[in-house]
């Protein structure tokens, strides 16, 4: 793969192929058709998981050893061709062993027996129509049966098959696996699993002489109408559906953190007001990127584009109208920036302007085009990360049409999270004919879901927010003891140390930190090998003897006493026996680091007759080390020590690159079965409301409080509490000494202070409510961590046992770490600096008990 997988994007991988290794297994054993579904929100990364799920298949995968299946044949299936040529272009983008060849896309001419394996063959509805010529002639029987008389076969241009024939010939090869990929599998479901109307149905559930396909895999942001279909289809097992957390694709940086609505303060025609917003806030925006990619050293900045939608029989003239408001408002925006994604597909003129048509598809490649006229979700698959700004003329009945469309917004430009800035990291969205009740409905829908698509946690919606910037009364120590904070990243389940440390070593040599680092560390890798090898010498000569022997037993007959008996015997293993069991260890090794260590083991090597000879005996000593459990334990230890101590040794230098780069190392970083320290970023820019709507429209403003680290130009920050947690804050406020206080993000970012802990089999982030700094006798910053959560919420004491392990990780960082709940009316604190309260904390059933105990106080 071209692109590192996120954690999340790699779970799912491995879940994936784990069905398809079921379903492989099932097909050609038993006979057994089977199906499954990947549902992932918007934005995370769908097509990126297939090319990954695509190389697994063709050519298998070491890290969740996969074997590669020779017989894979994948069929791509949506209901749009401009949908499946975008696929096949991300597909390429990110898949680093498909090439064209490999990703074929099925034209009126195809004409062939059979799939080719370790292909993906892209169909659609079209192709399958009645009056396709790739299905004219096929089935002439059921046809005479439809119209009631008797027909002759027509082939067009002398066609020897169908597509029909030769979907049905690829089902039949014994050697051949045909995987049916259906690409937003919610559409063209709407049938029952018995109804061969829909064409879709026909490939699941075959038609005519045409078999099921043996293996189905639907992957949309919303499959229950696959998954019903599924549930009723015949003779199909369905196996366990992978579903992608959608707080972690939020958490990821692929997703625009902050989506603000701006609306009429008041009722009336404000259409013009808000196009001449819209357009300050897309300059803005332009202006802001190109500082950052000046800052980053960036020689193409991001291209903000701003989106104007209209209803589905929009008026010329407005549109006209709201393009001489941009043009005035925007004078130095140049010719050919302006387009449109009408049906039509041709130039059409509003008002005095003649806009040309461009496809959906190609927005997001076409930076000239800094204004795009839209009508509703446009298409389904398309997605214009750059797009920043939206104003909006549908009316407030339409926002339905207004939530689609967003939903194509939300991709990041960068593909990450811009650390510390809100503006970089949103999507604006300008509703002139909404009043307060109609955008709370698209607020709701878009945190928490249509109805078909998940609730997306860590995703804010704004309405008329302020910007926050850093508090000019903040002082330097301050920032600095902020910056020494450290945070926590959560630990991957599928880290392999020695592909961390590999990776490490590939950036540093990039950077020019650490020059032929990867040489380097291949030597050190082979070290901890030999180190291995002569800790475990006795279990590595036993495991030799096995890799070069193969036991078996021979059944012996006797005829005429009509007795079997079983001898056992033992061969000399041959070459092919031991290159399997060398493969198999340099699965687990991985590849790279056998093909190295093996080469030195054979150059070492002064006795052998040959080269190969030299190199087979170091195969099979490869292979002998990965039959002992110990080697495999301590090459992950060893590796995952050297990490840390190149990460520590280069963390300054990497903090001097770019954003773009800190981010790699992060994310490498992050690349290990325990949590890791990471830092934390300055915050810069913050969007906060002001104010809080209610259902019903009613608004109320929100209390503001002096020394927060962002403020707006008054010097005060908005508070969204509930009472508890605003007494909590107004108390620490008054203590002596109070320098500042930070509301720590709720959501993944940079700037948020993040604390891993355990729940249940996995690992999630808890996000403490403040952090308060303080002057100390000495006349240092002090930090403290005050933590109010209720104790009645499942996670209560989860959050409690990691929040007890940091605070003793890091007890030289923070003066005070205090968990509080409120208990019958009264505020109750746990001073998890004290050893003998973590040991309780550790030892407890239930956070309630903990608050009531002794080990607690008052607060």
């Amino acid at each position: 793969m071209k692109f590192t997988l996120k954690d999340y994007q790699s779970d799912a991988l491995g879940d994936i192929l784990t069905n398809l290794r079921k379903a492989r297994r099932y097909w050609h054993l038993e006979g057994d058709r089977t199906a499954f579904s990947l549902t992932a929100t918007t934005g995370a990364g769908k097509t990126v998981i297939a090319a990954a799920v695509f190389e697994a298949l063709f050519y298998g995968e070491d890290a969740f050893e996969f074997e590669p299946d020779p017989g894979a044949v994948v069929i791509w299936f949506s209901d749009d061709p401009t949908l499946n040529e975008q696929t096949r272009f991300r597909l390429l983008e990110a898949a680093d062993r498909l090439d064209y060849h490999d990703l074929v896309v099925v034209q009126n001419s195809f004409n062939r027996e059979k799939f080719q394996p370790g292909k993906v063959y892209f169909l659609n509805t079209h192709k399958l129509g009645k009056k396709s010529l790739l299905v004219r002639g096929h089935d002439a029987e059921q046809e005479a049966e439809q119209t009631g008389q008797s027909l002759i076969e027509m082939r067009p241009d002398l066609r020897s098959y169908t597509i029909w024939d030769t979907i049905q010939n690829t089902i039949e090869d014994p050697d051949l696996t045909l995987y049916l990929v259906l690409d937003e599998a919610h559409r063209g479901m709407g049938g029952t699993a018995k109804d061969k109307s829909s064409i879709v149905l026909r490939l699941i559930n075959g038609s005519g002489s045409v078999e099921p396909i043996p293996v189905v895999f639907g992957i949309s942001a919303t499959v229950e109408r696959f998954n019903q279909a599924m549930k009723g289809a015949a003779e199909r097992t369905t196996l366990t559906n992978v579903l992608v957390d959608p707080a972690k694709v939020q958490e990821s940086g692929l997703l625009k953190d902050t989506i603000v609505l701006d609306i009429p303060a008041e009722a009336g025609a404000f259409d013009t007001v808000l196009v001449r917003r819209a357009t300050d806030k897309i300059r803005e925006s332009t202006a802001l990127w190109a500082e950052y990619a000046e800052e980053q050293e960036e020689v193409d900045p991001v291209t903000p584009l701003m989106v104007i939608q209209v209803p589905n029989t929009p008026d010329p003239a407005q549109i006209g109208h709201s393009l001489d408001i941009i043009r005035e408002q925007w004078p130095e925006l140049g010719p050919n920036t302006v387009a449109h994604v009408f049906g039509e597909h041709r130039d059409l003129k509003f008002g005095q302007w003649v806009v040309p048509y461009i496809s959906p598809e190609r927005v997001q490649e076409t930076p000239r085009v800094r204004v795009l006229i839209a009508k509703d979700a446009i298409s389904t698959g398309w997605d214009c990360p750059r797009a920043e700004v939206m104003v909006s003329f549908r009316p407030a009945v339409d926002r339905t049409h207004i939530t689609q469309l967003l939903g194509r917004m939300v991709r990041t430009p960068l593909a990450r999270r811009v650390p510390g800035n809100d503006k970089l990291n949103s999507v604006e969205c300008l509703l002139p004919f909404f009043d307060a009740k109609a955008v709370s409905a698209v607020a709701d829908t878009l945190m928490n879901g249509d109805g078909g698509e998940p609730p997306v946690p860590g995703r804010r919606v704004l309405i008329n927010p302020v910007e926050m910037t850093p508090n000019d009364a903040v002082t330097g120590e301050v920032w600095e003891k902020f910056l020494s904070l450290p945070s926590q990243s959560l630990p991957r389940k599928s880290a392999r140390p020695v592909k961390r440390l590999t990776a490490l070593a590939q950036e540093l040599a990039a950077d020019a930190l650490l020059p032929d680092a990867g040489k380097l560390a291949h030597g050190e890798l082979h070290k901890i090998l030999d180190a291995a090898r002569a800790r475990y010498s006795d279990e590595i000569a036993a495991a030799v003897r096995a890799v070069h022997t193969v036991e078996g037993q021979s059944l012996l007959a006797d005829l005429i006493g009509r007795e079997k008996s079983f001898q056992d015997f033992v061969e000399e293993a041959d070459a092919a026996v031991i290159e399997d069991a060398y493969r198999r260890a340099a699965r687990s090794f991985s590849p790279d680091l056998a093909r190295t260590y093996a080469d030195y083991l054979a150059a070492q090597n002064t006795e052998a007759a040959s080269l190969d000879d030299a190199l087979l005996d170091a195969h099979a000593d490869v292979a002998a080390m990965g039959l002992v459990p110990e080697v495999k334990e301590y090459l992950d230890e060893e590796t995952d020590r050297l990490a840390k101590v190149w990460l520590d040794k280069y963390r300054v230098s990497v903090k001097r690159l770019s954003d773009e780069r800190q981010d790699i190392y992060r994310q490498i970083k992050e690349m290990s079965t325990e949590p890791q320290d990471v830092d934390l970023t300055l915050p810069g820019l913050r969007m906060e409301s002001t104010t809080v709507r209610e259902a019903n429209g009613d608004e109320y403003p929100l209390p503001k409080r002096k020394h927060h680290l962002l403020a707006d130009s008054e010097g005060d920050f908005p508070v969204d509490l509930n009472q508890w947690e605003m007494e909590v804050l107004d108390r620490e406020l008054a203590r002596p000494g109070l320098s500042a206080w930070y509301r720590n993000p709720s959501r993944a970012s940079q700037d948020s202070l993040a604390i891993a802990y355990r729940e249940g089999n996995g690992w999630k982030a808890m996000r403490p409510d403040f952090v308060f700094f303080y002057e100390m006798h000495d006349g240092s910053i002090g930090a403290a961590i005050v933590d109010p959560h209720g104790y009645h919420f499942a996670d209560s004491l989860p959050k409690l046992r990691g929040l007890a392990e940091y605070a003793e990780k890091h007890q030289e960082v923070y003066h005070r770490v205090e968990a509080l709940a409120k208990v019958d009316d009264r505020l109750r604190v746990l001073d998890l600096t004290v050893p003998s309260v973590r040991k309780a904390i550790a030892e407890a059933e239930d956070a309630k008990s903990l608050y009531g105990s002794s080990h607690a106080s008052d607060y």
